[in-house]
């Protein structure tokens, strides 16, 4: 068998071990189970989209509603972008 080593977010590491040990698998058996799945599907066995809030229209519609807040004297707050 071969090893791998990813980098990935702590929070979300603990997050999904939690998950799947509350369903009975290890990291290693999710693992090996979505790289069978990779083989069968011939690609990623799941949709990949991006988030509709970030779309250039919805920003650009925030943005307008921002703008709308500045000339009224509302205050905007930035926008925080979490990865």
């Amino acid at each position: 068998m071969a090893n791998i080593s990813i980098r990935v977010n702590d929070d979300d590491k603990k997050a999904v071990e939690q998950i799947l040990e509350s369903i009975g698998l290890t990291l290693s058996s999710a693992t090996n189970a979505f790289y069978k799945q990779i083989i069968r599907h011939q690609g990623i066995p799941f949709e990949l989209k991006a988030d509709p809030f970030y779309s250039k229209q919805n920003l650009a519609r925030l943005e307008r509603g921002a703008e709308e807040i500045r000339k009224s004297g509302g205050v905007v707050h930035e926008v925080i972008f979490n990865d």
